[in-house]
């Protein structure tokens, strides 16, 4: 049987580093923190790894910063949730805060091998509302 893994990622670590970090490579970032196999549920739709890559990339080119700040969390086995909040200034100026309710799963390495979250926005425009899914 193979050791636990010594490093585990969690949802600030990776956001920040997804989001708020300009100058890292956005394909270090997700081998950081999420799997190969990596898939993702947001408002109930499934993406792949490709899928969500395509939506880091167009997240990329609209945030200008924020920050994410955990409320909830919980650790138990290979299974991770938590409640947080992301506050997003976007590059047109304007502002975008989101509370993020998340379940997933790590992979014995301790990255993100699942992800399923729904969200709930606090502060935006209609527009805004499918940040957590936009290409």
């Amino acid at each position: 049987m193979a050791a636990a893994a010594t490093f585990r990622t969690d949802i600030a670590a990776a956001l920040t580093d997804l989001l708020f970090t300009p100058g890292l490579d956005l394909a270090e970032a997700v081998d950081r923190h999420f799997t190969p196999d990596y898939r993702q549920r947001t408002e109930g739709r499934w993406d792949d790894r490709g899928e969500f890559l395509a939506h880091i990339a167009h997240l990329r080119t609209i945030v200008a910063g924020g920050s994410v700040q955990v409320l909830d969390e919980l650790v138990q086995g290979d299974r991770y949730a938590d409640r947080h909040v992301i506050d997003v200034a976007k590059t047109d100026g304007s502002t975008v805060r989101t509370e993020v309710y998340l379940f997933a799963e790590f992979a014995p390495d301790g990255r993100f091998r699942r992800i399923e979250e729904t969200t709930l926005m606090l502060q935006g425009t209609e527009a805004d509302r499918n940040m957590g899914s936009a290409r």
